[in-house]
């Protein structure tokens, strides 16, 4: 041991030895190391740094001290040093810190001469201990009975030590730390149970390895469910510590299905690649052969990016080879969503946001995770790219592939790529760095340019090259120019006209039919397919004159609803289409009577034909929404409350100055509110047909009241309602399940897209960190959410008079008690009478425990999941799950 010294100063040799008076508090000592300063330990001789000591110099050469730092300490009642036993003793509420170990105990004892130290807790008279000690060595942390530590070996002895390693709970009855890569533990529990002194589990090993923050290896363990021994146990155990992601086995799910047997679902292993990607390859398997095979991964990098991929593929087998109800089907599914972070570059931007596959992939799949989505009938897929050059005028440019699918037509429009560029406004005769004055200083143009490959095709020609025999190919270049100027002071006026110029590299031609001088038949017309570039040019001119009028009826500040103020947009429009007859031809349609008929040859074009119709149209558009004045419940408010009646209340037409029969087009009436503070959500339209209808359900120029009816004939209507609300905040919540990572809603109207035995679909645990609400503010109030949408449609247009849909949707979650909570997803459907696809979910928190129920009471899905298991991602895999599988299909 070599020289130490202390803070305070030490008497003189003679005086010794120190006397141990008690001192109620005592300010922190500092034990250091230095070769120059001397106290006479053990045989040694070294220099004192005491002035009038007699030894000034040693004939012992000094030795580099074993203590590499200072010592620190301190305690409440009071601190004793023996130089005879070469010990400090710390007596109550005692501190003691070295290097990157500290420690905290009722007594410390700590032996300068071995490097050693002791740790224990106090007892009073009436035999109750207290001040259990505090150790830690870096990031670890150890609360023992009592522990024996050495600095130089730093092994140490820890007896009824409590550690905590990456969320897991170990009490050990004895410890020894050999140094600091390595401790083995003698009957250890170990949980994820917060409470510690009384864990719902544990499990018990008689001995165990423990690499701090890599790894735990033991040897026989069972588990221990409230003390009591379950026949849960194994023969030995591996536990992965650490603090970043690991990779891993992923138990599958095992359960029996009448019509493909026996299967295991969602089995595989993850890759934690790095810290911006991960990948999961998963896999079910059916004792009938059925298989599927899933790829997910995530990917994210701070302040540029982030996204996720999914791929599935299922080969569905049904019933057995040689039964007549044998099927088998492949179906697949892509889904990849990619987010770029605004902030990453200002001027370009990339975003995905793909959903293709087999149109078949929801409705059949054997998949519990997509067991909600079956009820989607329609696929869309984005990726873009776009750049801006900020320099004036500014150009924005913009490539895009689309996808859209229907999963009940098996179509699917494609559009690769769609390539967009426009040029900002320009106002060529307005002042720089000025106000805009006039018609004049107002005109101003843009250039638009969208160019497409569009391919319609079928589900069971995607992906092969016969889905390009009917690609369409065109561009079309656009120049709006326009302006807006007042006019007696209060009317708006708008003007402007657009030229549109079209490219496209295939055309049509028709022959005329003809009689075939032989046989005497008629040989019909042929339409052939013309490649090579070709073009046409259209535009028009449009005006519109608009003013606001505002309304308002006072009624009194002394009533509760103090104000109603209405604002009435009407406008009227009058637009010019000319006929573009120059792009039309005739043939011969019937060659005995030589009748003919015209058609033009951009007839297919990808953005349509030129009219060969004069249009000369006024068109009618009046907007209104209605507010009002509301005196505040709160007393202390001086100002009312504003509330929303309509948010809008349209009415629109027009009348074709042109035409010469049928002018009048239907009045459209749209119309939008909120209700009950923003909650409910109204949205209702109708059209309105001032002409009647013959016999066969075709419209006559003949006024409908001047046919012995009402002055307008009601074609259509709809109506929506759409309420999302809380006990909390009335706001839509409870949904903690993204939905769209599994191509689902972003609500779960169609139930939750949930398999509790994969961790990448396991609900996030953040909430065991937070205190639940207490048990008895559930006897006032019981948390709950809901969602409802409600939608009805009518008909009338050739006088069915029947409502086509009527159908409401429902979905909500009630907190029974701060872990009891159950949802249902479900609607009814008035028209068929009968109730839409019903989920039924009940959850259980046990603390470290999770118990979940799903359940599809009825239907081709009808299916039930359950699932028990530790919440702690550490231990995710000891549960227990079953599930029965849909097993017909109507």
């Amino acid at each position: 041991m070599s020289a130490v010294a202390f803070s305070q100063e030490l008497p003189k040799r003679k005086q010794l030895p120190f006397k141990p008076e008690k001192e109620t508090t005592q300010p922190m000592d500092t034990l250091k190391v230095n070769a120059k300063d001397a106290v006479r330990i053990g045989t040694r001789k070294v220099r004192d740094s005491i002035k009038n000591d007699s030894i000034k110099t040693d004939s012992v050469p000094t030795k580099q001290p074993i203590l590499l730092d200072q010592v620190k300490y301190k305690s409440k009642d009071y601190v004793k040093i023996s130089q005879r036993t070469k010990k400090i003793y710390l007596y109550d509420e005692a501190e003691l810190y070295y290097q990157d170990t500290e420690l905290k105990s009722g007594i410390i004892i700590l032996d300068y001469e071995k490097n050693e130290v002791y740790a224990g807790r106090l007892k009073d008279t009436a035999g109750v201990y207290s001040q259990a000690p505090y150790f830690k060595q870096g990031n670890n942390v150890v609360e023992p009975d009592s522990i024996r530590f050495n600095f130089d070996t730093e092994k140490a002895l820890i007896w009824n030590s409590r550690t905590e390693q990456n969320g897991t709970q170990i009490l050990g009855e004895l410890t020894k730390k050999e140094n600091d890569s390595v401790i083995f533990i003698q009957n250890a529990k170990f949980t994820t149970s917060k409470d510690i002194n009384n864990p719902e589990y544990y499990f018990l090993a008689r001995k165990i390895k423990l690499v701090p923050n890599k790894k735990i290896v033991s040897g026989v363990t069972n588990m221990y469910i409230a003390d009591v021994p379950t026949p849960i146990g194994f023969p030995f155990a591996y536990f992965p510590l650490t603090d970043d992601r690991a990779s891993g086995f992923i138990f599958p799910t095992f359960g029996e299905n009448s019509s493909r047997g026996y299967f295991f679902q969602n089995g595989g292993y993850y890759f934690a690649i790095n810290d911006y990607m991960d990948l999961a390859l998963l896999g079910d398997y059916y004792t009938n052969g059925s298989y599927a095979f899933r790829v997910e991964s995530n990917y994210a990098l701070r302040y540029r990016f982030r996204g996720n991929l999914s791929m599935r593929f299922e080969a569905v087998i049904n019933s057995q080879r040689g039964f007549p109800d044998y099927s088998k089907s492949n179906i697949y599914n892509i889904r990849w969503s990619h987010n770029q972070d605004a902030k990453a570059n200002p001027n370009s931007r990339f975003s995905a946001s793909v959903n293709l596959g087999s149109s078949q992939f929801y409705q059949a799949s054997i998949n519990q995770l997509n067991t909600p989505n079956f009820l989607n009938n329609t696929l869309n897929s984005s990726v873009s790219y776009s750049r801006t050059f900020p320099s004036y005028p500014s150009v924005n440019i913009s490539l895009t592939a689309t996808h859209s699918q229907n999963t009940q037509t098996e179509s699917v429009n494609l559009t690769l790529p769609t390539l967009q560029a426009s040029v900002e406004r320009i106002f060529p005769f307005a002042p720089k760095d000025k106000p805009k004055k006039g018609a004049f200083q107002n005109i101003n143009f843009q250039y638009n340019l969208r160019g497409e490959n569009r391919i319609n095709t079928t589900d069971s020609l995607f992906f092969t090259k016969e889905m390009f025999n009917d690609a369409k190919f065109g561009m079309q270049h656009s120049i709006p120019i326009s302006t807006n100027f007042k006019v007696l002071k209060y009317l708006s006026v708008s003007m402007g006209g657009n030229y549109d110029e079209v490219w496209t590299l295939q055309t049509t031609n028709r022959t005329d039919a003809t009689i075939d001088a032989t046989t005497g038949e008629q040989i019909a017309s042929v339409k052939d397919t013309i490649a090579g570039f070709d073009s046409y040019r259209t535009y028009n001119f449009s005006a519109s004159v608009g003013t606001t009028i505002y309304g308002t009826f006072d009624r009194g500040k002394d009533k509760k609803i103090q104000a109603i103020r209405h604002t009435l947009r009407p406008s009227i429009s009058y637009s010019y289409n000319p006929a573009f007859n120059q792009y039309y031809d005739e043939y011969i349609v019937d060659a005995d009577n030589g009748t003919k008929q015209q058609y033009t040859r951009f007839e297919d074009g990808l953005f349509g034909s030129p009219s060969r119709t004069f249009a000369s149209s006024i068109g009618i558009n009046v907007a209104n929404t209605v507010e009002a004045k509301v005196r505040s419940k709160d007393s202390t408010q001086t100002e009312p409350k504003k509330v929303m009646l309509l948010n809008s209340l349209n009415f629109s037409t027009s009348y074709n100055i042109a035409a010469d029969s049928l002018a009048w087009a239907p009045v459209r009436v749209s119309g939008s509110t909120v209700l009950f503070n923003n909650k409910l959500n109204v949205n209702f339209g109708a059209s309105l047909d001032p002409y009647a209808i013959d016999n066969q359900g075709v419209r006559i120029n003949k006024f409908n009241i001047d046919n012995g009816g009402s002055l307008f004939r009601l074609t259509s209507a709809n109506l929506n309602l759409n309420y999302s609300f809380s006990s909390k905040n009335f706001e839509g919540g409870g949904n903690n399940v993204d939905n769209t990572r599994s191509g689902g809603r972003d609500d779960d109207l169609f139930g939750k897209a949930q398999d509790f035995s994969n961790r990448q679909t396991f609900d996030d645990d953040s909430d065991d960190d937070e205190e639940k609400e207490d048990v008895e503010a559930y006897k006032a109030k019981i948390p709950w959410d809901l969602r409802v949408a409600y939608t009805v449609t009518y008909l009338n247009s050739n006088r069915q008079n029947e409502i086509s849909n009527n159908s409401v949707m429902f979905s909500g979650n009630v907190e029974l008690t701060p872990q009891w909570k159950v949802g249902v997803s479900s609607g009814y459907d008035f028209k068929n009478k009968g109730f839409t696809f019903t989920q039924m979910r009940f959850e259980r928190d046990l603390k470290s425990w999770r118990i979940n129920f799903n359940w599809v009471p009825f239907s081709a899905r009808a299916s039930w999941y359950f699932f028990i298991g530790i919440k702690a991602s550490i231990l995710r895999d000891v549960k227990w799950e079953q599930r029965s599988e849909p097993d017909r299909r109507l």
